[in-house]
């Protein structure tokens, strides 16, 4: 791989679940360095090599690569319990974690949050989020409020009466409760204290030593806390633009930004989604694509390709080259759609509304496009692809503006392929 850039930020576009872990993972084999800067354990990749798949949700993909430096980021929220839970799977498979950093001023989430996140969630009947219930959201808000704890607050001399006093207002717990909530927590800060570090620092001198640095978002950008489609979103920034302050380096850091594409549209959970369609097409290509949540296993809506949310994304997300990912999914359709325009009242619209409302009632305006209809799981590179399916490339960086790196066609390393230098202009 040619390193003309020394970082590169790997984020999702649409809403989440667009296989950013499987391309991270590629790149992760060239990477010295891999750093996770947003979101919880809510955010599960699946990544498949060597005919078998490994899960992971808070831990950054490049674990699979053993000469590979994994950071959790300042910008994450950390369920101490189920990290230590995912590092013994993980050892369990052979992987060695030896190699995972956690930055002292990320903030924990505790029982607290968890209870705190389903009575929300319960509370808003018709109107739920369809949150994961992991305590994200209370994490984050408490972040914000400043009532928040981070790993480095374990050194603090009076870390364990101030977090007692926290821990009995808000869950009305015994004091013989807490002592063995807490003797389970501290039990599990033990497994990482030794790992725990200056993400910045660490990450700074990485890129001073001319290291190539991956940074993985989660979730997509439609679901970024102020640019997505509020309030169905997550409790924090996915964009490329947290890339720099989730982890403690500078925004002239960060170099270059690829934006992971699905190649149709999957959305979890409810809020606005204009191409989402519910006939038998769906159902073929939620089968075809395994669309299920990999922590909910919860039925991922289907929808075509939405090409104006798409270009908001680039715009909002940063992003400066597409990576087409489930390309392959599409193999059976005779007919695609692409949609290229939204209209609101009769009105034609060029961007997403902000409004959810709004966002429900527009009709999106479609192209139709011939399907290949050929098995396209083997190919090596763009000139084995089917007419039509160069033609659908083609067509989606015509009407966005922005230019493909390269696409895959199945959950293996192998199938992915990249259409020119990886970190070329």
């Amino acid at each position: 791989m040619n390193k003309k850039y020394k970082s590169l930020v790997v984020v999702g576009s649409q809403w989440g679940d667009e296989g950013k872990g499987k391309i991270t993972d590629y790149f992760a084999q060239d990477a010295d360095m891999v750093v996770r800067y947003a979101g919880g354990d809510n955010a599960g990749h699946m990544i498949e090599f060597n005919g078998k798949r490994h899960k992971v949700t808070l831990v950054p993909s490049g674990i699979f690569s053993p000469h590979v430096k994994n950071v959790i980021g300042n910008g994450t929220v950390i369920n101490l319990h189920n990290l230590v839970v995912e590092l013994k799977k993980l050892q369990s498979e052979g992987i060695d974690t030896k190699n995972l950093f956690l930055s002292d001023r990320a903030h924990l989430i505790f029982d607290y949050h968890l209870k705190t996140d389903a009575e929300q969630e319960e509370a808003r009947k018709e109107n739920r989020l369809g949150t994961t219930k992991k305590g994200i959201g209370p994490a984050y808000a408490d972040k914000i409020a400043r009532f928040g704890f981070r790993l480095a607050d374990f050194r603090q001399p009076n870390f364990k009466e101030t977090f007692e006093q926290m821990w009995l207002d808000r869950t009305g717990g015994t004091k013989t409760e807490f002592e063995a909530y807490y003797k389970d927590l501290m039990a599990d800060f033990q497994v990482v204290a030794s790992q725990i570090i200056d993400s910045g620092e660490m990450i700074e001198e990485a890129l001073m030593d001319d290291k190539f640095v991956l940074f993985e978002g989660a979730q997509g950008v439609l679901l970024d806390i102020d640019h997505g489609t509020y309030p169905f979103v997550t409790s924090s920034n996915t964009t490329a633009n947290n890339a720099s302050t989730g982890s403690g380096i500078h925004r002239k850091q960060v170099e270059k930004v690829v934006g992971v594409v699905k190649a149709y549209n999957t959305r979890v959970g409810t809020g606005g989604m204009p191409t989402e369609i519910f006939d038998e097409t769906a159902d073929r290509i939620r089968e075809r694509g395994h669309e299920y949540g990999s922590n909910t296993k919860r039925p991922r809506r289907i929808g075509w390709l939405d090409l104006v949310a798409l270009k908001y994304a680039l715009r909002t997300g940063g992003i400066d080259e597409m990576f087409l990912t489930l390309f392959d999914v599409l193999d059976k359709e005779k007919t695609i759609k692409l949609a290229v325009g939204y209209e609101l009242d009769g009105k034609t619209i060029k961007s997403l509304p902000a409004n959810d409302a709004e966002l429900r009632r527009v009709k999106p305006v479609y192209i139709e496009m011939p399907g290949w209809e050929t098995d396209i799981t083997n190919v090596k590179s763009f000139a084995e692809l089917p007419q039509n399916a160069q033609n659908y490339m083609k067509k989606i960086e015509e009407i966005t503006g922005t230019k493909f790196l390269g696409f895959s066609v199945g959950p293996d390393r192998k199938q992915t392929i990249m259409l020119k230098g990886a970190f070329d202009d």
